[in-house]
């Protein structure tokens, strides 16, 4: 069933679960996470990012797919990176709009997003955003400690925004890691006993199953996902290539199984498994 991002991140607050969020790009990955939550019973969040593919011609691959699930999915604009990609979404049918602004002074990410929640609150879709700026994991040792959170100001931000949820900076990054990661769990209990909404942490790859787990013990909801998929599904693919594989078809189906593989471990990870509603 297609539901807001919203409801799926209350219940996984209220719950003390954790929800993945894949970066899906096709028709194939979509079904394939599908597939993923619903044999594990589990809410879901599709994640897409406007330079993957059309956004409009995705939205009505992924709405239609959502609407057919038996599990509940929300389909999410992943790092918007401008107004006009956001109304397009909002018109694609998406359920839910990240609105990143976190380059920004704080003033100004206050007031753009502000101005985006304002417009997708009036057509019922839910909002996120970023506070604090998580970088690039081939920037790790420049970029950690640049954009970290500060707790009072998340406070702050959601006051005067008015987001459904907040992405936080607290030590990941995207990407592949230059160097072992270290998230700064204290800073995110701190903002999850002053933040009322649901929390979200982006650059789950290449972080580690028990720093993952840990997070969503001290108040994460939502975790971004593509690198490690991404790359489970290519191992799988060249490991049945290698084995003799017999068509593109074959081929294919391959590294997608191996991608939905990968987020079925994370599934159980995060316990979103029977979760379902």
């Amino acid at each position: 069933m297609l539901v807001g991002m919203k409801e799926i991140l209350v219940d996984a607050m209220q719950k003390k679960y954790g929800v993945a969020a894949p970066n899906v790009y096709d028709e194939f990955t979509v079904v394939a996470c599908i597939r993923a939550a619903e044999e594990e019973k589990s809410p879901l969040i599709l994640d897409f990012y406007e330079a993957m593919s059309d956004i409009f011609r995705f939205g009505k691959i992924a709405v239609g797919l959502a609407e057919a699930a038996s599990v509940p999915i929300a389909i999410n604009l992943d790092h918007g990176g401008s107004f006009e990609v956001a109304i397009k979404a909002i018109r694609a049918g998406f359920t839910s709009i990240m609105v990143d602004r976190s380059t920004l002074p704080f003033e100004e990410n206050v007031k753009e997003v502000a101005e985006l929640t304002r417009i997708a609150h009036s057509v019922g879709v839910s909002v996120e955003a970023e506070l604090g700026h998580v970088g690039s994991g081939a920037q790790y040792g420049e970029d950690r400690d640049r954009g970290l959170t500060v707790p009072e100001e998340a406070v702050k931000f959601v006051e005067l925004t008015g987001v459904d949820c907040l992405a936080v900076a607290v030590g990941t990054a995207h990407g592949v890691y230059q160097s072992a990661p270290y998230l700064d769990q204290e800073r995110l209990i701190e903002i999850r006993r002053l933040v009322k909404v649901p929390l979200v942490l982006h650059g789950g790859s290449g972080t580690g199953d028990e720093g993952l787990k840990k997070a969503i013990g001290n108040g994460i909801s939502k975790v971004n996902l593509f690198t490690d998929l991404s790359n489970a599904g290519h191992d799988a693919l060249k490991a049945f290539i290698d084995g003799g594989g017999h068509s593109i078809i074959e081929d294919y189906n391959a590294g997608v199984n191996g991608f939905k593989d990968k987020l079925v471990h994370y599934i159980k990870l995060f316990g979103s498994d029977n979760k379902a509603w």
